[in-house]
């Protein structure tokens, strides 16, 4: 198991218990959890587990050199059989239906091949938790591993430079008919942007424009998030892109719809999860998925505002402009920057 963050709540207590049981019985119990993501948690939290025989390990203890790269992956692999992952973090709050209580979030349970690579990508992730002797690539250790003719697992990590859910998000924006994305942190990279308005563009040569509906949050546990994603409003809905914003809850899903293809995950799609966090994310061709990850969209959208672009001119005075840049400012130019430079000092950017 590996989570970003794991509170002491009933629903963190009855995970531990669960663990501790496990681990009684003799099944071999392995925990991740991000030194940063959990730092309210005292760290003898986990001493239950340990002394019934699981090993609890945490994930880059905060220090000077590394702080910024954080394990912000959701696993759970058991018997390396079936495995889950998706955006849900150890807490109450992820707890509930997403309308009437808890944050709206979800994830995947899968069988198959891509379980004995989940098992690999947790066990390389467990060995190097305290980052020490990681290699910091030029271009991040971004991999692709493809489990059978319809299934990739996406694993992303610090680094500058290509990026293996953009690179898979670009050719299949190539010919698509239909997007839908749903994403609690929204501030893809200018070339991502620009992807996705060439998809939706009249002039799309050769092809209809693809009909492109990205679902946000309304309600953010990351308000400077929701500013800088706003920033961005004006252009995209001009270029053709219709911008909904979940009302009833917080959003905290990750999920990428382009055809009969799905992207389920940890990543959001901002500087952070694309450069600087530890994140994983996997793609599965499957029509009925798809259809499926389509209803909930569009259920979504029952409980969501579509933006429009003359009510724009109605809630964005100066003063909110000035907010919604200067989030904008923070979050795509200063927090990569600071990465890039300690990326630098590792020697993973290449120098010119």
């Amino acid at each position: 198991m590996e989570t970003y963050i794991f509170q002491d709540s009933p629903v963190g207590l009855q995970f531990l218990d669960a663990l501790v049981e496990a681990a009684r019985r003799g099944v071999r119990v392995r925990l991740l959890v991000d030194a940063m993501g959990s730092t309210e948690l005292k760290r003898d939290h986990f001493a239950p587990l340990i002394a019934a025989g699981g090993d609890q390990r945490w994930f880059n203890p905060p220090r000077w050199t590394a702080w910024s790269f954080r394990d912000h992956r959701k696993l759970v692999v058991v018997d390396e059989e079936i495995g889950f992952l998706g955006g849900c973090n150890i807490g109450p709050e992820y707890f509930g239906d997403g309308i009437e209580e808890g944050w709206r979030d979800g994830g995947i349970g899968i069988r198959g091949p891509v379980v004995e690579a989940l098992t690999r990508a947790f066990d390389t992730q467990f060995a190097r938790h305290d980052l020490e002797g990681f290699s910091f690539k030029h271009g991040g250790d971004k991999q692709k591993i493809e489990c059978g003719t319809e299934v990739d697992l996406l694993l992303i990590a610090p680094g500058v430079g290509k990026n293996v859910l953009r690179d898979a998000m670009r050719e299949d924006l190539k010919k698509a008919e239909e997007v839908f994305i749903t994403s609690a942190y929204f501030l893809p990279t200018l070339r991502m942007r620009d992807q996705l308005a060439q998809a939706a563009s009249p002039k799309r040569k050769g092809l209809s424009p693809a009909k492109i509906s990205v679902l946000l949050a309304g309600k953010s546990d990351v308000r400077l998030m929701q500013l800088a994603s706003r920033s961005l409003y004006r252009r995209m809905l001009r270029q053709g892109v219709r911008i909904f914003e979940y009302m009833p809850q917080i959003l905290h899903a990750k999920r990428i719809v382009i055809d009969d293809v799905v992207y389920v995950g940890s990543s959001n799609l901002d500087p952070r999860s694309l450069r600087i966090n530890f994140e994983i994310m996997i793609r599965i061709r499957d029509a009925s998925l798809a259809r499926e990850a389509k209803e909930q969209f569009y259920s979504d959208l029952k409980h969501s505002h579509e933006v429009l672009l003359q009510e724009l001119s109605g809630y964005r005075g100066i003063w909110e402009r000035i907010r919604q840049r200067f989030s904008y400012w923070i979050l795509a130019t200063v927090d990569p920057s600071l990465a890039k430079g300690r990326l630098q000092a590792l020697g993973a950017v290449a120098k010119k």
